[in-house]
């Protein structure tokens, strides 16, 4: 019989973290690595020794690239590749924290595009960008987007976060004629409306996401969700959306967006 699943593997492999250079970004990057070298039951602990080393800033496994302010050039992601695969010290994950992925030219791009697609198991990239469209779509497809628009300390809308969350709770128990019929409500928004929707109805499914009686279908409706949202960045119409939404949303056909 298997043990339980580690941790640090129920992260993605890749995020970018789009918004303002600060203390709202350098937080979250902050937390992630923290979470991907923790050792805990429910990351980051906090108390662990890979959680105090990364309070600290003296973790081995987490290697921070491009935190002299320089450019991220083809020579660093290079490099970068070729230490990807020296296994971790001593955590379940190792983290590579680019702390300057916007200022990448193509070349670079690409370099860690192949990193992304074929990179070891272990490996873990947080990408921190000014804003996700200074990164190319092909590695914007190959990571999630946390984007830090607000400014540190500041709330979402409550009506806002209290719609996603009827939202997330209709995609995850509701009864198909309720998820029907307020997903055709959600044809009314503009595409602006309907992403902020969808970004906090992705962070409510997460917060539920380890407490959830079907974790497989819940996991599984947060990543139908984030790819509806990324189809709005592409012109996609609100219409379109809602309807995928709906049908993604079906017992046993979470992800389908036919």
């Amino acid at each position: 019989m298997n043990g339980p699943e580690p941790a640090a593997s129920r992260l993605s492999h890749a995020y970018i973290l789009s918004g303002p250079a600060g203390a709202a970004r350098r937080a979250a990057a902050d937390r992630l690595a923290m979470s991907y070298v923790c050792t805990g039951e429910n990351p980051p602990c906090g108390v662990c020794s890979g959680c105090r080393k990364a309070a600290a800033g003296i973790h081995p496994d987490i290697v921070r690239v491009g935190e002299d302010g320089k450019d991220v050039n083809v020579a660093a992601v290079r490099a970068l590749r070729s230490d990807a695969y020296i296994l971790p010290n001593e955590a379940p994950r190792k983290v590579y924290r680019i702390e300057n992925a916007g200022s990448m030219n193509a070349s670079a791009q690409n370099a860690m595009l192949k990193l992304l697609e074929d990179g070891p198991p272990y490996a873990a990239f947080l990408l921190l960008a000014e804003s996700d469209g200074d990164l190319l779509p092909t590695v914007r497809s190959r990571c999630e987007t946390l984007r830090l628009d607000r400014l540190a300390g500041e709330a979402p809308d409550p009506a806002l976060v209290e719609q996603s969350r009827t939202l997330a709770g209709l995609l995850l128990t509701g009864g198909e004629l309720e998820r029907m019929e307020y997903c055709v409500g959600l044809e009314k928004l503009d595409r602006e409306g309907l992403a902020a929707l969808l970004d906090q109805t992705v962070e409510r499914l997460r917060e539920g996401l380890l407490a959830s009686p079907d974790r497989k279908r819940a996991l599984a409706l947060t990543e139908h969700v984030k790819a509806l949202r990324s189809a709005l960045d592409f012109n996609v119409g609100p219409g379109h959306i809602a309807g995928w939404l709906c049908a993604g949303s079906m017992p046993g056909n979470p992800n389908k967006t036919r």
